[in-house]
């Protein structure tokens, strides 16, 4: 890879062991991908949740503690991905005090290095959204493929060392996505039925990543008949990435590289084509009606504000089954706004818990599952259903109205 002289200088140790070890760790990655230079990032964005840190990941960022600040100081603004406590709830969860130990732990070391420790998955609703054409270096994929597709920025997926790297440098290899020529579609689909529910929106994402399933495809939709709000595009988006590991997506006529099918692809393409019946089976992989369910949960990716105000909607006057929990979890932003309006208020008069700066399952699920008996959870995030098998749990998955629906009378309508 060609090093500028700057470049050259951390991997000599001149600017400090951090910037060293991110500058090498960086080259790696680069060679890899056949990166031939680095390109400069505005912003870096990393996944570090302590249940995947684990003992040795947070002591390794406390090593970086030990650095002079001069040295260990990110070089551009650095942002977090949700954590893995909410300090106000974690016991009524049956989280331990170890864990809550360790993330603390792993909160300090951030903050030693200027991280700001904003805790959320949409940050592009919340923090400073990137713009049009701006490289960064993202972890989370429902954030890269948001900003990517949506705003017409520039990242590929940043595991969490290279992004650590990337704030440290202010760089990243030019790879992938940073690459124009990686960004036009190799994989057409024609929609032939309408999303209506934020879980249909999920739906879509989840047939679309399934038949792509590469990082390296890019599919263009059309067929769409009305222009999708942020909270839909938000689904659709972090379940293709979930089911697929796609990073980026073109919507015709709404996106900001596809006003024309032509602007991203051949049209010659070969349509695929995603009808009524492909987003009923979908939805028939989730079974369990008329079953218990034992917990609720919206998350993955954290609620925006417009989404608890219709939680709260839906919840006003009513009261949760005595056997069922039901979870609401966003950003600290979003959870403060949402405090001020009343709407938090509103949903804990419902017997609902209100979570911030944590995703579910992020969260050692599973231990918050054997610890509090849940075995059915139900959601409206794809991404979620997708993920929290994994975990020991039973999905089932439905739009906003029938989970609420289903926490008040403790089973699967």
């Amino acid at each position: 890879m060609k090093l500028n002289d700057e470049e050259q200088a951390m991997l000599a140790g001149e600017l400090g062991e951090p910037r060293r070890w991110a500058i090498e760790h960086m080259l790696q990655v680069g060679r890899f991908f056949d990166a031939p230079d680095f390109v400069e990032v505005t912003q870096a964005h990393i996944m570090a949740d302590t249940e995947s840190l684990g003992e040795a990941g947070v002591a390794f960022l406390e090593n970086l503690m030990t650095y002079p600040a001069s040295e260990r100081k990110v070089r551009i603004p650095m942002i977090t991905d949700p954590r893995g406590i909410d300090f106000c709830h974690y016991r009524r969860l049956r989280q331990t005090d170890e864990m809550a130990v360790l993330e603390q732990r792993a909160i300090e070391a951030f903050e030693s290095l200027g991280i700001l420790m904003t805790n959320t998955c949409i940050n592009y609703q919340t923090i400073m959204p990137p713009v049009r054409g701006e490289h960064l270096a993202f972890g989370d994929t429902g954030v890269v493929i948001y900003c990517n597709s949506v705003l017409g920025a520039y990242s590929n997926f940043e595991g969490g060392p290279s992004a650590l790297a990337a704030g440290l440098t202010g760089r990243t290899p030019r790879y992938g996505l940073h690459l124009d020529h990686n960004r036009r579609a190799t994989r057409r689909f024609r929609i032939e039925h309408q999303p209506g529910h934020l879980s249909d929106w999920g739906a879509l994402g989840g047939i679309i990543g399934a038949r792509a399933g590469s990082y390296w495809e890019v599919p263009v939709i059309e067929g769409i008949e009305s222009n999708p709000d942020s909270d839909e595009l938000k689904h659709l988006g972090a379940a293709m990435a979930s089911f697929g590991s796609v990073p980026l997506f073109h919507l015709v006529g709404v996106t900001p590289e596809a006003p024309t099918l032509e602007a991203v692809c051949d049209p010659d393409l070969p349509a695929e084509v995603i009808g009524k019946a492909d987003f009923e089976a979908f939805f028939a992989r989730y079974g369990g009606k008329g079953e218990k369910v034992d917990v609720v949960v919206f998350s993955a990716p954290q609620l925006s504000l417009l989404e608890m105000q219709s939680l709260a909607e839906l919840l006003d006057g009513k009261t949760l089954h005595q056997d069922t929990d039901l979870l609401a979890v966003t950003s600290p932003v979003v959870a403060a706004d949402a405090r001020r309006l009343g709407l938090v208020e509103r949903l804990e008069a419902s017997g609902a818990l209100v979570l911030e700066g944590m995703c579910f399952y992020q969260s050692y699920a599973r231990e918050m599952g054997e610890a509090n008996g849940w075995k059915r959870l139900m959601t409206n995030s794809v991404k979620l259903t997708n993920i929290i098998g994994g975990y020991g749990y039973e999905p089932t998955l439905s739009n906003m109205e029938n989970c609420v629906a289903s926490a008040i009378a403790g089973e699967i309508v």
